[in-house]
């Protein structure tokens, strides 16, 4: 029976008592349909890198470690250092070096050695995001013909962004070398295919074949989601758990809330700011609404994480010391992590979810605050333009997160919104997280890389992007 084979940079090994991380969630139902291989660092750092296999059922999870060196210049260097901003329209803060993208593409190899030991013929390869570009090509180069799918799960950027980053002549076009590269949204898709039109003229329907041969690389999109109607559930037990119910007797007035790991792309301190204007536009709202923003950390030792925690930290601080009285605080900015169960209750309980990152690949909270809702009383959602979830979510308020005064006025409308309003455009909402349920992504992405049959399966979901005029 052929295997499918999933390659990350992290491993989700399972382990008794903890939380599932969001590729894990993604991957739930893949994991538990198919018989499955999944490779990828152990999140371990060794001097002498070893290599381990864990079961699970019929699963099987293949970790290794990395090396110092190989953790600094893949991961800390060129993953988070370049790829990371440039794919969030962040070029400012991209710092290239050739000793970092010399690391990235060591790993990539020691990933490909890895996987090719364990394929069989029959195997088919799922690879996942920006640390693993040019994996396909490292196997190709190594005689692997089996077939082998992409998927990236943050921004791609339009090739005059991309065409900026050193190197992107040989890194982006490695991506030929699968058999179906997957987007989140069609804006993405498109993205691509200009870059390969521009920069290799390729035709400009992306039905085409990349290079010569028999396989053609293809393009699709696959929005991730969430298991809808099983978060519903949980939120609806959760909302009645004591954190929750201390939360909701601590506070005067409407709880409001966002959940982002602290990164320049989720836009927390603009999003502050635009906070701090509606509580400076409306003071008749003062002690009707508390904003709980919790933000666990990530990636302290680079520089611009930390020293974004210091703006984040006086900001809230400014903001409290300006509009707090005895009895109120207008801001709750909490830097530990909660489980999954805790937040679903959280989301319920909230009247106005704010999710405003400046670019994001999708944005699961925007649709796990949505689920968690109780349809009879639904919150308000408050979503970026720029986040994926809002090709989606039309019927959410969508606003400009570089626009406080705008963002500060979607937050007044959202209190004041009449319930009609909230029930029609909770339902919307509700509708189009049951299109794109979590249940069916993987099974999805998997047909139209063709798994279990000779050939690609043409799908909805695989579109011929066609570029603009003059860029072809």
């Amino acid at each position: 029976m052929a295997r499918v084979f999933i390659i990350s940079n992290r491993v989700a090994v399972p382990k008794a008592g903890l939380q599932p991380g969001g590729l894990e969630v993604a991957l739930k139902a893949t994991l538990k349909k198919h018989t499955c291989v999944w490779l990828g660092w152990s999140g371990e750092l060794s001097d002498l890198p070893r290599t381990q296999t864990f079961t699970a059922g019929r699963n099987s999870y293949v970790v290794t470690d990395l090396g110092a060196e190989d953790f600094e210049e893949y991961y800390n260097g060129f993953a988070n250092r370049v790829l990371w901003p440039i794919f969030h329209y962040r070029l400012d803060l991209a710092e290239f070096s050739r000793r970092d993208l010399s690391g990235y593409l060591r790993v990539n190899n020691q990933f490909a050695e890895e996987l090719t030991k364990r394929l069989r013929p029959d195997d088919v390869v799922w690879v996942h995001d920006y640390h693993l570009i040019p994996l396909a090509k490292a196997l190709r180069e190594r005689g692997v013909r089996n077939r082998i799918g992409f998927f990236l799960h943050i921004p791609l950027p339009p090739p005059e962004i991309l065409a900026a980053m050193p190197n992107h002549d040989t890194l982006i076009p490695a991506l030929g070398d699968y058999d179906l590269v997957g987007f989140q949204t069609d804006g993405d898709a498109a993205n691509f295919a200009r870059y390969l039109a521009r920069e290799l003229g390729t035709p400009a329907h992306m039905s085409m074949r990349l290079g010569d041969g028999e396989r053609a690389m293809r393009i699709g999109t696959f929005p991730v989601g969430i298991e809808t109607a099983e978060f519903h559930r949980m939120a609806g037990r959760s909302v009645r758990t004591q954190l929750v119910q201390q939360v909701l007797k601590s506070i005067p007035g409407a709880l409001m809330i966002g959940v982002d790991r602290l990164d320049y792309s989720k836009g927390i301190p603009a999003r502050l700011e635009a906070y701090e204007r509606f509580l400076s536009a409306h003071p008749e709202l003062h002690d009707k609404i508390t904003y709980l923003q919790i933000t666990p950390k990530s990636r302290s030792q680079i520089k611009e994480y930390s020293e974004m925690a210091e703006s984040v930290n006086a900001l809230a601080g400014r903001i409290n010391g300006t509009y707090s009285s005895v009895t109120w605080a207008p801001v709750r900015y909490v830097n530990r992590p909660y489980s999954r169960t805790a937040l679903a209750g959280l989301y319920r309980a909230a009247k106005v979810g704010l999710v405003t990152p400046m670019r994001d690949g999708m944005n699961l909270v925007a649709k796990e605050f949505v689920a968690a809702q109780d349809e009879e009383d639904p919150g308000v959602l408050i979503l970026s333009r720029f986040a994926g979830a809002a090709s989606e979510f039309g019927s959410a308020l969508l606003v400009n997160p570089y626009d406080p005064d705008a963002v500060g006025g979607a937050i007044a409308r959202a209190m004041m919104m009449p319930l009609d309003e909230r029930r029609r455009r909770h339902a919307d909402l509700y509708a189009a997280l049951l299109r794109n349920d979590i249940a069916d992504w993987g099974d999805k992405f998997l047909v139209a890389l063709g798994a279990g049959s000779d050939k690609p399966r043409a799908i909805d979901a695989l579109q011929d992007f066609v570029p603009p005029a003059g860029i072809a």
